[in-house]
């Protein structure tokens, strides 16, 4: 891609990206020191695969950023997924994907609080044994994720599929989910043959206020649908991989992440019609 039609499309990238930085108080200086050592680090790790290829002339010449700078700042530690994030997708995992947990329409059962499964406390074991279902519930409610219904039963709420506004969780996701879709952007516009990944869109604009918040329900509605689908089919591939594992603990592993999105503003006056 040309470097001026590449710069346009990263400032339309970037805009909203901005716009939350500025509304979280993230100030320019802030942001640029980030992404200095972003530049650093891709250049080091990514580009340059030869350790010996990995000098400071070298990194200085690829990414513009002067060799006194590079000695200021050395490796950033990796991120670590916050352990609540990763105990929730389980949880919420299992209870949307599992036959023992969901009814034959693929819904999400109502669960007694204890007893065999499916029950909450079988729930929460056959996740982790480090916490008590009941700390997990009471959290759970203090959220908002579930409920209890007349039989006294605890019942998942639509709500708990998201993580709330301005959590660590949402910020994780947010970050996690924008990394992975922009890296695969990236790897397709840079492929020499087929994209490597799927990358596609429904876009219908011109659209009056009720029919494009028909097109907005519909599509929300299908991509729960597909989600909660390949969640299930995926749990059923990860018990098979599990054993594998088991067999080979030392064989590499990747990690694979579907993510749809949902995106409408209103036009402006003078946009051509796609």
């Amino acid at each position: 891609m040309p470097p001026d039609r590449l710069l346009a499309a990263l400032a339309r990238l970037l805009r909203p990206l901005v716009q939350l930085q500025i509304r979280s108080g993230v100030t320019f200086p802030v942001f640029a020191d980030l992404l200095r050592a972003l530049y650093v680090e891709v250049a080091r790790d990514d580009l340059l695969t030869d350790p010996r290829s990995r000098t400071d002339s070298r990194i200085s010449l690829m990414t513009g950023i002067h060799r006194k700078e590079l000695r200021r700042q050395r490796s950033p530690g990796a991120e670590q997924e916050p352990p609540v994030v990763t105990l929730n997708s389980q949880l919420l995992a299992l209870w949307l994907g599992s036959p023992d947990y969901t009814d034959a329409a693929g819904r999400p059962l109502a669960l007694p609080r204890s007893g065999p499964a499916p029950s909450f406390d079988s729930l929460v074991a056959a996740v982790t044994r480090d916490l008590r279902p009941r700390a997990v519930l009471d959290d759970w409610i203090a959220q908002g994720m579930v409920t209890s219904d007349a039989e006294g039963r605890v019942v998942l709420k639509a709500e708990a599929y998201l993580p709330r506004e301005g959590s660590e969780a949402q910020l994780f996701y947010f970050a996690r989910n924008l990394h992975d879709h922009v890296a695969a952007a990236a790897a397709n516009v840079a492929a020499a043959g087929p994209p490597p990944f799927l990358d596609r869109s429904v876009h219908y604009d011109r659209l009056g206020p009720e029919a494009a918040a028909a097109l907005e329900a519909l599509a929300r509605e299908a991509a729960q649908r597909l989600l909660v689908e390949v969640n299930r089919q995926a749990l059923a591939i990860a018990e098979e991989d599990e054993k594998a594992a088991a067999v080979d603990p030392a064989r590499p592993t990747r990690r694979v992440n579907l993510g749809v999105y949902l995106y409408a503003e209103d036009d402006a006056p003078d946009a051509p019609k796609a």
